[in-house]
């Protein structure tokens, strides 16, 4: 009864319209009213919940990405992975996954990858020949790989979600080769598609002009190398490095690049403390709501469910990835994740499941929702970019979610996808 009156009155304000995370502290009263704690326990939880050292990383990437993606980044990285592989036939859209590999890797976040690189290129892809819903489709799924390759802050949501239990930087390690392994299997299947299709070539760029877009790029991909450099050195920890990571980012956005005026900070500066605004809200409300289903012992509850349908570690997880996609297509990501993690991480664990690959399986699972109707935030954010219907984009789509399921059962049960960098690495 105590499950059903916290996770019915969340599921009810849902569906009445009320925002998430309103839902997630609403609900988390109503739960602490029905099994008689005091009401301070929950404000206690929520002020917890958001007064830990870690969550500054956050904030930092945020707006590392931020200032990146507004000063001339995305036309850089764009001209970068043309040298690299714009040659080829459909090589405009293997510049679009590479273009988001690179991007992903500085901002963090599928939605300015999406919003960046596909103002840029669906426009160019659809002047040389290319549909523009499978322009579209392209960099949608592409963008997918900003969730998985560091520095992910949904990775940061993570390890929060965890208890603080999983490594920062090991989650960081363990999503680069899913993450590149994604971008692999979307460029196979876009080559695939391109010679039967009989998409256009692009063209072979000079060597001069080659060189000087190489350099050009390098400043901003150096901040990967500074983000993981440093962390791997034990110079700085994660969320030092997404501090520096910002001095970085406005260096080379104002001094080197200097596509962007310093009285457009101020906006910038407002549009991320709006997003960090609803972010934090949510993390602090997640944290009221995770202390009452503990309270509750639910995450027990449905440990016990799930090895009392089979005590096998692959139909579990199976089962786990089922019940994610399905919920990704109703809620956004960085509140399942919050929800999700402290019920699902003891049944994995208790199977033998590392925590860091399980960090893996679901930050994929869930990133899938993001291009998925009805709330795919990804999805429509690339329809506007666009300027197409969201049916029209989700067929083009269809392909994509083969390629993106199978890289999925991969990282699923193939352990060593996720483990192997952060084995070799942080001995």
């Amino acid at each position: 009864m105590d499950a059903f009156v916290l996770l019915g009155s969340f599921l009810l304000l849902i569906i009445l319209g009320m925002p998430v995370a309103y839902a997630m502290g609403l609900s988390a009263l109503i739960g602490a009213w029905w099994i008689d704690i005091p009401l301070d326990a929950i404000m206690i939880a929520i002020a917890g919940g958001v007064n830990k050292f870690s969550l500054l990383a956050i904030p930092f990437f945020v707006l590392a990405g931020a200032i990146m993606a507004e000063g001339g980044m995305s036309h850089r990285l764009v001209a970068f992975a043309e040298v690299l592989v714009g040659f080829v036939r459909g090589g405009l859209s293997l510049v679009n996954i590479l273009a988001s590999t690179f991007f992903g890797a500085i901002s963090g976040s599928s939605m300015a990858d999406t919003a960046s690189i596909g103002s840029v290129l669906i426009p160019e892809m659809e002047k040389k020949g290319y549909p523009r819903a499978f322009a579209t489709a392209v960099t949608v799924s592409g963008s997918v790989q900003a969730i998985l390759i560091p520095p992910s802050h949904n990775a940061v949501i993570y390890s929060l979600a965890a208890g603080g239990s999983v490594s920062i930087a090991a989650l960081f390690l363990a999503g680069v080769l899913p993450g590149l392994l994604l971008g692999l299997t979307l460029a196979i299947m876009c080559l695939f598609i391109a010679k039967k299709q009989n998409f256009p070539k692009g063209r072979s760029i000079p060597m001069k002009e080659a060189l000087k877009i190489c350099v050009d790029a390098l400043w901003g991909l150096m901040t990967m190398g500074i983000i993981l450099g440093g962390i791997l050195s034990g110079v700085f920890t994660a969320t030092e490095s997404a501090s520096i990571a910002v001095i970085w980012a406005f260096f080379v956005t104002m001094f080197i690049y200097r596509d962007y005026k310093w009285n457009d900070l101020p906006k910038l500066m407002h549009r991320v403390v709006k997003t960090l605004a609803i972010v934090m809200i949510l993390i602090g409300f997640a944290a009221s709501f995770g202390y009452i289903m503990t309270l509750m012992q639910i995450p027990q509850q449905i440990t016990a469910l799930f090895t009392s349908v089979s005590d096998s570690k692959y139909v579990v997880l199976l089962m786990i990835n089922v019940l994610l996609l399905l919920l990704g297509t109703l809620m956004d990501m960085a509140p399942l994740i919050l929800i999700m993690t402290p019920i699902l991480l003891p049944i994995v664990t208790t199977l033998g499941v590392d925590p860091v690959h399980f960090g893996m399986i679901m930050m994929l699972n869930l990133a899938m929702g993001l291009i998925t109707p009805p709330v795919g935030g990804v999805l429509f954010v690339g329809a506007a970019v666009a300027k197409l219907p969201i049916e029209s984009v989700v067929k083009a789509l269809y392909p994509f979610f083969g390629a993106l399921f199978a890289v999925l059962m991969a990282v699923t049960y193939i352990p060593a996808i996720s483990l192997w960098l952060p084995g070799m690495l942080l001995k």
